[in-house]
């Protein structure tokens, strides 16, 4: 008889109220990818979502700024820059499909991402650097995590249209599918253990980015994605979104 893997999902002891803040820069990098590599990436209960009949996966590169417990005004928050990566994914709920996005890491230049993380707050947080340069429609970003084991890289620009070849034929359905991803689910260092977290925005309103340069070490590592199997589609910016973070509990599964 096979083993199946199944899963709870339960409040830790301690965790932060909702957290507001400021999206002041937020740069959403797409990669299109064959399902079947994103699947030996997954843990169960997770599973590709396929979009165009893709996998998508991709970096999320955000400044936040007034970043404070919702119930604190804004002068008492504080400023970050973070990374993640995600990979769009669906899983099965009380019989019913859900969606969202798994984050196997998270980059921050934030001491108390790194310190809370994980524990009154969901997400491990890995220390990074960041250089950030922005200067009228142009951005260049790079981020190396202090263990060398992470950076990506992008110089783009704000532009009027989509990139030849996306999967987004019309610029209106990029945000749904970023909407229907706002809840990610993080890994943990305990194996079959993710910590839950939804962005709730006020508005959802993004611009392409044309991209002159793009590098990440999770998308150039041959062994998670033999050449071929990841191709970049697109990327998109979101600036000055008021937005609130709600955690949503931990995810562990066990086998019955």
């Amino acid at each position: 008889m096979n083993a199946t893997v199944d899963f709870r999902i339960r409040k830790p002891r301690l965790q932060l109220p909702a957290v507001a803040g400021t999206i002041q820069r937020r740069i959403l990098v797409n990669y299109r990818c064959d399902p079947e590599s994103l699947e030996r990436l997954l843990p169960p209960p997770f599973r590709p979502k396929l979009f165009a009949g893709y996998g998508m996966a991709g970096i999320c590169l955000i400044r936040l700024t007034d970043v404070r417990p919702a119930f604190l005004p804004a002068f008492a928050g504080f400023t970050s820059e973070n990374a993640a990566h995600r990979i769009a994914v669906e899983w099965d709920e009380a019989g019913v499909a859900r969606e969202g996005v798994f984050i196997p890491r998270r980059d921050t230049d934030a001491l108390l991402n790194r310190l809370a993380g994980g524990k009154i707050f969901p997400g491990i947080h890995h220390q990074a650097g960041f250089h950030v340069e922005e200067i009228g429609n142009a951005v260049k970003l790079r981020m190396r995590s202090f263990d060398g084991s992470a950076f990506v890289q992008i110089a783009a620009r704000t532009t009027d249209h989509l990139p030849d070849g996306s999967v987004f034929k019309k610029l209106a359905a990029a945000p749904e599918f970023f909407r229907a991803g706002s809840l990610g689910w993080s890994a943990r260092p305990v194996a079959g253990e993710f910590d839950g977290m939804e962005l709730h925005c006020d508005r959802w309103v993004i611009e392409p980015l044309a991209v002159d340069e793009v590098r990440s070490s999770f998308f150039e590592d041959a062994q998670s994605f033999p050449p071929g199997s990841a191709t970049f589609d697109s990327a998109f910016l979101m600036r000055d979104i008021a937005h609130e973070w709600h955690g949503r509990g931990r995810l562990v599964t066990y086998v019955s």
